[in-house]
């Protein structure tokens, strides 16, 4: 079965307080920490009534880090709790059993859970844990089960490929090495764009890759070309949805604080402007300049997966600071605020009163001219059931951004704004308002 030190890669598992998990205590989500006690655990429990935090109970990743924890210290009291976690949660949650919760064998906790439990079995030889690692590599393997070319797809062939290398089930193997190529070559296109519509699962995506074609590497199995070709085309994408200030611009299910990829001096690509045909154009004065203008405007296919409706929509940082921002990512909670982040209203768009929403429609990019100092964008759908169009102008010497909205005769139109919290309104004037704050 191989080295124990193969399949587990501490960065698998989330980092986390491990003598806090010793106690009993755990913190998933950003929520509060929730005592589940040291002996048998509430696998039902939902304290916070968040599906984030009942996945990542299921998930068992905490469970992994012990497991990393035992590898790096030699700390048996590492290992004994997480066979005890691991036991617990294969007693209480047989898969079509009654009353167990919805997580337990749901497709993404399956997929994150098989790690974990693929780096346990390493020190134990136990029967309930083989035989729980190959009713996790069928539900992996399930063609049924399987979600190709999307992020939890990657998460499941990573399982797969851990629990067929654990258990010497070869078939296994080939078929999470052969899902991944062709996940790969459907979820990021030939420019690099990952087509969840989030900046930010573009980040999430690049970094699962890199431990994925660190883990075939280490199980002995092939590395597909086009693994290593998309991420490195996806690593192009990410870098120029990384905003001056090294934050991910906060489009689609992102949030606003998460830290991109910057790259070092030399290491920044050629182009200041770049229009993706996945939906993106981004730009910015220069690379390694934390005060430099950068803008980004959404257009393309219709909202799908993590995206929003936020067609026509741009963001804008000038001078260090933020100009326009997005309303932003609160939760994948089903409530009706979060549900509005996802809305044209959430977002810097111009919207026509008293006709109806058309969700899911695409936007073309009408036309495009870049130059060193200024670029024009035009852009057109018909998502109210008339045309609508934006021009936008950027222009780089005085750091500007103007923008002219339209839409067809006898339409309402209204541009929908919001501006960086941080900004104040200083004076208004008949055609417009002038904002400004601390900092200049």
């Amino acid at each position: 079965m191989g080295d124990h030190r193969v399949v587990c890669l501490p960065e698998q598992f989330p980092a986390n307080d491990v003598a806090e998990v010793l106690r009993g205590r755990v913190v998933f989500a950003g929520l509060p920490p929730v005592d589940l006690g040291t002996g048998e655990i509430d696998w039902l429990a939902d304290p916070h009534r968040n599906r984030s935090w009942s996945m990542n109970l299921h998930a068992l990743r905490w469970m992994g880090r012990l497991v990393v924890e035992y590898e790096r210290t030699g700390g048996r009291a590492h290992l004994d709790r997480a066979a005890a976690v691991a036991a617990d949660w294969v007693r209480a949650n047989p898969r079509g059993g009654r009353g167990v919760s919805p997580w337990a064998w749901a497709e993404h906790p399956v997929a994150l859970r098989a790690p974990a439990l693929a780096a346990l079995a390493a020190y134990l030889t136990d029967r309930w844990l083989a035989e729980s690692l190959a009713e996790h590599g069928e539900t992996l393997a399930d063609p049924a089960l399987y979600r190709e070319g999307h992020n939890h797809g990657l998460d499941q062939d990573i399982g797969l490929l851990l629990v067929g290398h654990r258990l010497g089930h070869a078939a296994w193997t080939d078929l999470a090495v052969r899902r991944m190529a062709a996940s790969a070559e459907l979820a990021i296109d030939p420019q690099g764009v990952l087509h969840e519509q989030a900046p930010r699962y573009g980040l999430h995506v690049y970094r699962r890759l890199g431990v994925a074609i660190r883990l075939l590497e280490r199980c002995g199995a092939p590395v597909p070309a086009v693994l290593v070709a998309r991420r490195a085309l996806l690593e192009g994408y990410v870098r120029h949805a990384t905003q001056p200030d090294g934050r991910l611009v906060a489009i689609g299910d992102g949030p606003a604080d998460l830290q991109g990829i910057a790259g070092g001096p030399g290491d920044e690509p050629r182009e200041t402007t770049r229009v993706f045909d996945g939906g993106y154009v981004f730009g910015r004065t220069a690379w390694g300049d934390p005060r430099s203008a950068y803008y980004s405007i959404r257009f393309g296919p219709g909202r799908r997966l993590h995206g929003h409706e936020d067609h026509l929509g741009v963001t804008y940082q000038a001078r260090g600071r933020d100009v326009l921002v997005e309303a932003g990512f609160h939760s994948y909670e089903r409530t009706d605020y979060a549900r509005w982040t996802a809305t044209p209203e959430a977002h810097n768009v111009p919207i026509v009163p008293g006709a109806e929403f058309r969700p899911g429609t695409p936007t073309r990019l009408t036309r495009a001219v870049v130059g060193p100092d200024r670029q024009c964008f035009e852009l057109a759908d018909d998502a109210y059931g008339v045309r609508r169009t934006r021009a936008v102008l950027v222009h780089h010497g005085p750091d500007l951004l103007a923008v002219l909205d339209s839409a067809a005769p006898g339409s309402v139109l209204r541009s929908v704004w919001h501006f960086a919290p941080a900004l104040d309104v200083e004076a208004e004037r008949p055609d417009g308002l002038v904002l400004g704050g601390s900092g200049g």
